[in-house]
């Protein structure tokens, strides 16, 4: 499924696309509540978002409203409602990035900041570094003042139970489910910026201190005002080997490729390396769009034209 926005020329323009997660969703696997459900809860993370850029505020400002919601919403798999790791507990990864100055900051390993983006955003804007990790990305979190909690806030019993459905069935290494509940948002502001930042809580199972592709810069989140801003979702170990996010970006910027297309090939080697997943964009010129690889993904987008959508399955 694909979707573009295009900005009028000559014209000041923002827009913002959010994702929480590719996967096996289909019509006939959810029930009207759950698509209810889901949208209600996209909904809100795009007003957010949205708001943000409506009152002249920036695409990073805009990027990391939208996915604190989706974080505090436990229908997705990031902040309350993150998956189990194998040892039952919930370790969270996160990352921001703007375009103009490709500034970054992420996390991962973190199990008590209640917004793991917020604390991303804290590492780029406040430290001299751009990835944090476990014990030592809280006590800057601390020192930072971003809002911890206890590690019961993001603990939900549906996702109990799909670390004791994996456990009982042996069903690999993986979520056999392909429920990939990462959320992430891209925008784009009235300034011509592009900004980009992804949260999720990995893997059902995951062991070892296992990192997806979600924090790591170039993988599952990068922005670049010659390209686009990127966040992506879907099976990390071939995303981050694939370099995914950049690789669009490159495609663009050297190969001057659309973003559609490049989202489309880049995806072609995901899937190549046995992946799936799904990617939003959104450029300097005010163009969004979504690609995915699985049946379903989360998604939404708005525009100052006025648009506002929401979407679930493949072909809507």
């Amino acid at each position: 499924m694909t979707d573009t926005s295009k900005t009028e020329a000559g014209k000041s323009h923002w827009a913002i696309a959010i994702h929480g997660g590719a996967g096996a969703m289909t019509p006939e696997t959810m029930d009207a509540a759950g698509v209810a459900a889901h949208e209600a809860a996209l909904g809100v993370a795009l007003d957010a978002g949205r708001d943000v850029l409506a009152s002249g505020g920036t695409a990073l400002d805009a990027v990391c409203a939208a996915v604190s919601a989706l974080e505090d919403d436990p229908h997705f798999n990031a902040g309350r409602g993150a998956v189990f790791t194998y040892h039952g507990t919930n370790e969270l990864d996160a990352a921001v990035m703007e375009g103009a100055t490709r500034g970054a900051g992420a996390v991962c390993g973190v199990t008590h900041t209640r917004n793991p983006v917020q604390l991303a955003r804290a590492v780029m804007d406040k430290s001299p570094h751009v990835f944090l990790s476990g014990a030592g990305a809280e006590e800057f979190a601390r020192e930072q003042g971003v809002p911890q909690v206890d590690p019961d806030w993001f603990a939900t019993e549906a996702r109990w139970q799909q670390l004791q459905e994996l456990k009982a069935k042996k069903l690999g290494w993986f979520d056999a489910g392909l429920k990939y509940g990462t959320v992430g948002a891209v925008a784009v502001d009235a300034s011509g910026h592009v900004a980009a930042a992804t949260s999720t809580g990995g893997l059902t199972g995951k062991r070892w201190g296992r990192i997806g592709d979600s924090p790591l810069i170039g993988a599952g989140t990068y922005a670049d005002d010659r390209a686009a801003a990127i966040s992506c979702t879907g099976s990390g170990e071939q995303f981050i080997r694939a370099a995914v996010a950049h690789e669009i970006c490159a495609r663009m910027r050297l190969g001057g490729e659309g973003p559609q297309a490049a989202t489309e090939a880049v995806l072609g080697e995901v899937g190549a390396m046995g992946g799936v997943g799904g990617v939003i964009y959104a450029t300097p010129g005010g163009e969004t769009g979504f690609a995915f690889t699985t049946p379903g993904m989360f998604r939404g987008r708005a525009d100052s034209a006025g648009l506002r959508e929401l979407g679930i399955f493949g072909g809507e």
